[in-house]
């Protein structure tokens, strides 16, 4: 202690109801040296433990040295933040105990502290200095060259450690009266709104003031016109611009007005002689502007770093005031697009100001989309119908040729039968012998033919309920399906016949 190595030293770990550690320099927890490395070397660094079997940790306040393993003392030591902790018995050396009447409180507040999850307390707890108040043994000789000229203030050298709240740290509510610390509190509610305001892009910069050069005035009369505030006001300096708000459908006044002065001393001079006169049998009110409207929308436009000149708040120009103006209105205005609905509304737009000419350069190109479109549309049911008439005429042609192929069949099957009647008859006739066995070829035969004839009869049923259901989509078709029914029809009447006759002729 006569070295003054403790001062500054933090607390670097406080256990709620078991011990507060102190002693290193460098506020890790891991560091410290004992007063004999100062004087022997660093083979000195730890001492031996002093350990006496009386001397407990029976009661709050007692302090004792951290040991970092057996006869492993160094600068590190401990206060017990309750009684009974009898399980560091003869494992620390106690060298002393917090006087309970002087010192408890104190020992009360370390034991109360927030800390993080490695103990740490969030406020700094410092050693402020250490003082010797009764020594019995003989200084070394050696200590004298370490003993400083002045008691050390501060955080040590060797600290380390991450910064903290520091111990003299007091909160706001201990440091002022109510009333200053809620209007500090309002006051930086609104600078952190306006960082909100500023980051979304609603004003240009959080620091952003009304400008103490514009007059508001309000409870107008509605039949107050513009030029006769700039008359009434000019009497206090130069007027830049005097602007009657005014609802922007009817163009009635909102019975309210901005009125700009060239200086903030016309506009102060203003203020406090305006205030509660009649205009136009009207006791209106005036007042410092708040809006920040206009530079907003400088911002906006690009004149976020230019100064307003001012100028004609009738036209609109900069080089001319408004009693100077000659009645013609050169500058563009902004109109409200009147075919706007809210987002996600009939045309999915948005409320926004335009010039007129936008307005009618995106009419016409809504004309030319509609257009685009409506010949689109057109090319492609014309393209559809196309598709469908060839698509017709395809299958028209396709049921023709089947159609030809069938009759051509149904031609040569039924000469073919004929000729090979006769050829049985003339058969039949040069050989009377071989009759009986010319009966049984022509029964098979005959069978051959009755079972083909009713596969051929199945064919066409199908091929007659196909053709049913295509030849049905127009006149034309039912005529062709009839005249096929009728050719087939007067087909089997001939081969009845044919094979009755036949028959009679086979009989003879």
């Amino acid at each position: 202690m006569w070295i003054k190595y403790y001062n500054g030293c933090l607390f670097h770990k406080v256990e709620k109801d078991f011990l507060a550690q102190t002693g290193d320099p460098t506020g890790t927890g891991t560091g410290g040296n004992s007063i004999y490395k100062f004087l022997y070397g660093e083979q000195a660094r730890f001492f031996e433990h002093e350990i006496r079997p009386e001397l407990k940790h029976s009661k709050k306040g007692t302090v004792s040295m951290v040991s970092a393993g057996e006869n492993l003392n160094a600068s590190q030591f401990f206060f017990t933040l309750r009684d009974d902790i009898d399980y560091l018995d003869e494992k620390h050396t106690v060298f002393g105990m917090v006087e309970e009447k002087e010192s408890f409180e104190t020992l009360e507040k370390i034991n109360e502290a927030f800390v993080d999850d490695k103990g740490r307390p969030l406020k700094n707890i410092r050693i402020k200095h250490t003082y010797v108040l009764d020594d019995p043994f003989d200084d070394p000789p050696q200590l004298t060259e370490l003993i400083p000229d002045s008691s050390p203030d501060g955080r040590p050298h060797d600290e380390i450690v991450e910064e903290r709240l520091e111990d003299d740290w007091v909160p706001l509510d201990e440091q002022m009266k109510p009333e200053e610390l809620e209007e500090l509190i309002h006051s930086k509610e609104a600078h952190t709104n306006a960082v909100v305001l500023e980051s979304i892009g609603d004003i240009p910069d959080a620091e952003i003031k009304p400008p103490d050069n514009v007059l508001f005035v309000c409870k107008l009369n509605p039949v107050t016109e513009d030029e006769d505030l700039f008359t009434i006001f000019s009497r206090f300096g130069t007027v830049t611009s005097a602007e009657i708000i005014r609802d922007y459908k009817t163009g009635d006044s909102l019975c309210y007005a901005f009125i700009e002065f060239e200086k903030k001393e016309d506009c102060e001079r203003a203020y406090f002689k305006m205030d509660n006169t009649l205009i136009d049998d009207r006791r209106i009110h005036v007042d410092f502007s708040q809006s920040v409207s206009k530079l907003w929308g400088q911002y906006r436009h690009g004149k976020k770093n230019q100064k307003d000149k001012g100028g004609c708040f009738k036209c609109g120009a900069t080089d001319h005031y408004a009693k100077d103006c000659n009645g013609e209105k050169d500058g563009k205005k902004y109109v409200l697009k009147d075919e706007n609905t809210q987002r996600g509304g009939h045309n999915n737009h948005k409320y926004d100001m335009v010039f007129d000419e936008d307005r009618l350069d995106r009419e016409q190109k809504k004309q030319r989309v509609h257009a685009e479109s409506t010949r689109k549309d057109r090319d492609h049911r014309d393209s559809d119908r196309g598709h469908h008439g060839s698509r017709n005429n395809e299958e028209e042609r396709d049921n023709k040729s089947r159609y030809n192929e069938r009759e051509r069949d149904h031609r040569s099957r039924y000469h073919g039968e004929e000729r090979g009647h006769k050829s049985r008859y003339h058969g039949e006739e040069r050989d009377h012998k071989s009759r009986d066995r010319g009966e049984d070829e022509n029964r098979r035969r005959k069978e051959i033919e009755g079972r083909e004839y009713k596969s051929r009869e199945r064919d066409e049923c199908g091929d007659r309920r196909r053709e049913e259901k295509d030849y049905r989509k127009g006149s034309g078709e039912r005529d062709r399906y009839k005249h096929h029914e009728e050719h087939r029809h007067n087909r089997d009447s001939d081969e009845r016949s044919h094979r009755e006759r036949a028959g009679r002729d086979h009989r003879r």
